[in-house]
């Protein structure tokens, strides 16, 4: 079966999912929703640097809902709010078209009871399927952290670490002015409630650890937040400008569920200007610490096949596969809401 294919939004993680696509056999991209105006009706492979496809990008929503699609891939930027983007997902749904969420969405029950009843109720009308998938969130903890757990006995404690190298993001305006690289310590409190950055993040991977809480069987009271900024101990000088010595040049994103006092699943994300706060100093990707009978160590890292070198990132291509291989189950599925984390589907 070959299925209809939408690409919602080409920023970078929106051409990696579009490069793959194209790539598939059983994937026919019919069509793609852009934000900019400079690339409304430009050729789709043109968008990703490859030969002409025949199929344009488009900036109205009408015209991608005309395209009778089987599958949308949402990909667009992180909004102010987590479900800033429902607007247009609950008008796809309600096509008909399944959507595949880049940016969280993984564990519905967590969602407040509207935002449930509305994309429920969206699912129905349309008679499609609503999924979170990506890499975190999406797949290192809902699904591999969830299945190394399958040869305990029990479980007592999990922790999840991803680290981010953050020195070749080049908006100025994105990384010092949003994310307060190079700022002051103690001159912005991420744990706040009306930090921007936070304000999404927080929404999003509460809901994360929530999920993993849940398959474990841990019945928590709250999910609690414990973020850090951190000072370098020199002059950087990054893609973005320079960090003087003293100011932040580390964020240390950590979220816990507990259970009364006692923290149950931890999950901490480093974006790291360099290395001076890291544990371990050749540390990217993942760690994995599951405390039980018997006890597990996962580090999960990726590497980028060499022919592929400079053309994207390696977490680009790795998204993109966890996206593509997610289509058939979401297209097959009963109608409404799905909790991430279920088995993908690799075809060639």
């Amino acid at each position: 079966m070959t299925y209809r294919v939408v690409q919602w939004a080409t920023g970078a993680m929106g051409r990696a999912c579009l490069r793959g696509a194209l790539d598939r056999t059983d994937l026919d991209v019919v069509g793609a929703f852009v934000y900019d105006p400079d690339k409304i009706g430009r050729d789709l492979g043109e968008l990703v640097r490859r030969p002409p496809i025949g199929v344009v990008a488009s900036g109205s929503i009408d015209d991608i809902l005309a395209l009778d699609a089987d599958v949308v891939i949402h990909a667009a930027r992180l909004h102010d709010t987590y479900a800033g983007h429902d607007d247009d997902i609950v008008r796809l749904l309600r096509s008909g078209a399944n959507v595949i969420s880049l940016n969280g969405n993984t564990f519905p029950p967590h969602w407040s009871a509207d935002r449930r009843r509305r994309i429920e109720s969206a699912c129905r009308d349309g008679g499609a399927s609503f999924m979170g998938a990506g890499l975190d969130p999406g797949f290192v903890v809902e699904q591999l952290t969830a299945v190394a757990t399958g040869v305990c006995l029990d479980v007592s404690r999990v922790a999840i670490r991803e680290t981010v190298m953050c020195d070749q993001m080049r908006s100025p305006e994105y990384v010092f002015g949003l994310l307060g690289f190079g700022s002051q310590p103690g001159e912005l409190d991420p744990n706040s409630d009306t930090w921007q950055p936070g304000v999404t993040l927080n929404a999003m991977f509460e809901e994360v650890v929530a999920g993993l809480c849940h398959r474990l069987n841990f019945h928590i009271t709250g999910v609690e937040r414990s973020h850090r900024m951190l000072a370098s101990d020199r002059d950087l000088t990054v893609a973005a400008g320079p960090i003087p010595a003293g100011t932040v040049s580390h964020l240390d994103w950590c979220w816990r569920g507990v259970v009364g006092t006692t923290p149950v699943v931890e999950l901490r994300i480093d974006w790291a200007m360099d290395h001076t706060h890291l544990d371990d100093r050749n540390l990217e990707g993942w760690q994995i610490r599951i405390d039980g009978t018997p006890s597990v160590n996962l580090r999960f890292g990726l590497e980028l096949p060499e022919h592929l070198a400079g053309r994207t990132s390696v977490e680009q291509l790795a998204l993109a596969g966890v996206v593509l291989n997610s289509i058939a189950h979401v297209v097959d599925a009963e109608p409404g809401p799905i909790i991430g984390g279920t088995p993908t589907i690799w075809r060639q």
